[in-house]
């Protein structure tokens, strides 16, 4: 379960590999087992993918109706606000997608008036379409968890020193953002849920990310994104995230 690390030169070629291992992620699950369930990132990373993906030739090489679509994190603002992640996909990717299914679409409702009865919806909703049970002791399985990482080392709205880091029961909850943050009401996965899809692939890019990345390359528990441990964990990084570019 160890993560395996790559380096790209630039966000070009960082943003090229991660469009080209979600597309072959999704054509392998929809090979193996019929569709794909697959976790969309928020922040400002998928800005770089979404249109490879929704361009020629990767955009032909999936059948987008078999793909089961939701978020890994969601800012509490309305779905038209900038700031929604569900938005920018929106935007970006889903209007553009051939095939796709309105019902495979899962936005997160992360402005709901009750967000814990939100989460409590959603987790509903990821158990009818995975096939298992909340509350159970089997979790559901994305085939892949899309996820990014901010300067902080938080990965989906998983914060340092948050009380979400040690839910061990729920698949996704309300989260507050640091009063930094534009906005701090959220919803999320939780990282029992993450942990155990299939594969999880980080996109990280940006100087202002190396000093997380060096903290999770040697393993520091403090970060969020040092504690996803999926069965297949891979970060794509940019030179600068790595911390290569001031060396060049």
């Amino acid at each position: 379960m160890s993560a395996q690390f790559t380096v790209l030169p630039s966000s070009a070629a960082l943003a090229a590999a991660a469009a080209d291992r979600i597309v072959g992620s999704i054509r392998n699950a929809i090979r193996r087992r019929g569709r794909c369930v697959l976790a969309l990132s928020g922040g400002s990373t998928p800005r770089l993918v979404y249109p490879l993906l929704a361009s020629r030739p990767r955009i032909d090489l999936v059948d987008w109706s078999r793909v089961e679509l939701f978020w890994g994190d969601e800012r509490g603002v309305p779905p038209d606000h900038p700031d929604s992640n569900f938005g920018l996909a929106r935007g970006l990717l889903l209007d553009q997608l051939p095939r796709v299914r309105l019902e495979a679409v899962h936005p997160m409702p992360a402005d709901a008036a009750d967000p814990d009865a939100a989460a409590a919806r959603y987790e509903a909703e990821l158990g009818r379409v995975l096939g298992v049970r909340p509350g159970g002791t089997r979790r559901p399985r994305f085939d892949l968890v899309w996820l990014g990482v901010g300067p902080d080392g938080h990965t989906a709205s998983l914060f340092p020193g948050a009380d979400a880091l040690s839910e061990r029961r729920r698949w996704v909850i309300p989260a507050t953002a640091p009063k930094s943050s534009a906005v701090a009401s959220r919803m999320t996965l939780t990282l029992p849920l993450i942990n155990a899809a299939r594969a999880v692939l980080f996109v990280v890019a940006g100087a202002d990310k190396a000093q997380a990345v060096r903290a999770v390359r040697v393993g520091s528990p403090a970060l969020p994104a040092a504690r996803v441990r999926a069965r297949s964990t891979l970060w794509l990084l940019d030179a600068a995230a790595a911390g290569e570019a001031a060396r060049r």
